[in-house]
C-alpha cells in the first residue's frame, strides 16, 4: 500500500508542483511512484510528458483523474504502488478535501513571507479537521535573512509543526523541471539536490523509514 504524499498550498507560486515533481523523481530511484495532478492547469502532467519523451527516466505513473472518480483513483493508486504523490489545486474544493483526507502526510511548501504563510492558514485548518499529519515546507527561501527569520519565528509560534529541513531559492529546481526530471538527476551533487534529499529523509523518518 502506497505512502500518500498530498502537496496543498492555496497560494499560487509557492512552488506546490515542483516540489511535487522534484520528490517523485528522488523517490523513483527506488521505489514505483505515481503522481496524482488535480490541479486544473495541468503543470505536473505536462511535466510528466516530458519526461515520458525522454525515454531513459527512471519510470513515474501519471493520472490526472478528479471529480467523482478521484477518491476510487486514489485507492486505486494506493494499492499498486509505494508512494504516491497528489498535486492539489490552489483553492479549497472537493478535489482538495479528498486529496487532504486521504494523506498520510500533507505537505504545504511556504516560500518566506507573511502572505504565504497566512495563505496556508485555510489548508492548515482543513488538514487538522481531518487529522492528517501536515509538515509546513519552507520554501525558495534566502540563505538569511530578516524575512527568513520574521517567518520562522511565526512558524515556530504557530500550531503546525515545519520540517527542519527547507528547500533554497535555486534555480536548478525549475531547470530541472523544465527537463521533466527532478534535480537530483540533472545536477545529483548541487545544494538543490542535498537539500531536496534532507527533506526526504525527514519526511521518510516521519513514515519510521
Amino acid at each position: 500500500m502506497a505512502r500518500v504524499i498530498t502537496v496543498a498550498q492555496q497560494k499560487g507560486g509557492a512552488g506546490k508542483t515542483t516540489l511535487a515533481a522534484n520528490l517523485a523523481a528522488v523517490l523513483a530511484e527506488d521505489r514505483r511512484v505515481a503522481v496524482l495532478d488535480i490541479d486544473p492547469q495541468r503543470s505536473l502532467a505536462r511535466w510528466h510528458a516530458l519526461r515520458a519523451a525522454r525515454g531513459k527516466a527512471a519510470a513515474i505513473h501519471l493520472s490526472d483523474i478528479s471529480g467523482w472518480r478521484l477518491a476510487a483513483e486514489i485507492e486505486r493508486l494506493r494499492a499498486q504502488y509505494d508512494v504516491l504523490l497528489v498535486d492539489s489545486p490552489p483553492q479549497i474544493d472537493t478535489d482538495a478535501k479528498l486529496a487532504i483526507r486521504a494523506a498520510d502526510l500533507v505537505l504545504i511548501p511556504v516560500q518566506p513571507s507573511p502572505p504565504d504563510l497566512w495563505a496556508a492558514e485555510g489548508t492548515m485548518k482543513l488538514a487538522a479537521s481531518e487529522r492528517r499529519t501536515t509538515r509546513i515546507l519552507l520554501n525558495r527561501a534566502p540563505a538569511a535573512g530578516r524575512l527568513r527569520a520574521a517567518v520562522e519565528a511565526e512558524i515556530a509560534a504557530g500550531a503546525h509543526p515545519a520540517l527542519l529541513a527547507t528547500l533554497g531559492n535555486r534555480t536548478g529546481f525549475a531547470s530541472a523541471f523544465a527537463q521533466g526530471l527532478g534535480v537530483t538527476e540533472t545536477a545529483p551533487r548541487s545544494l538543490a539536490a542535498q537539500e531536496l534529499r534532507a527533506v526526504l529523509a525527514e519526511v521518510e523518518g516521519l513514515f519510521g523509514g
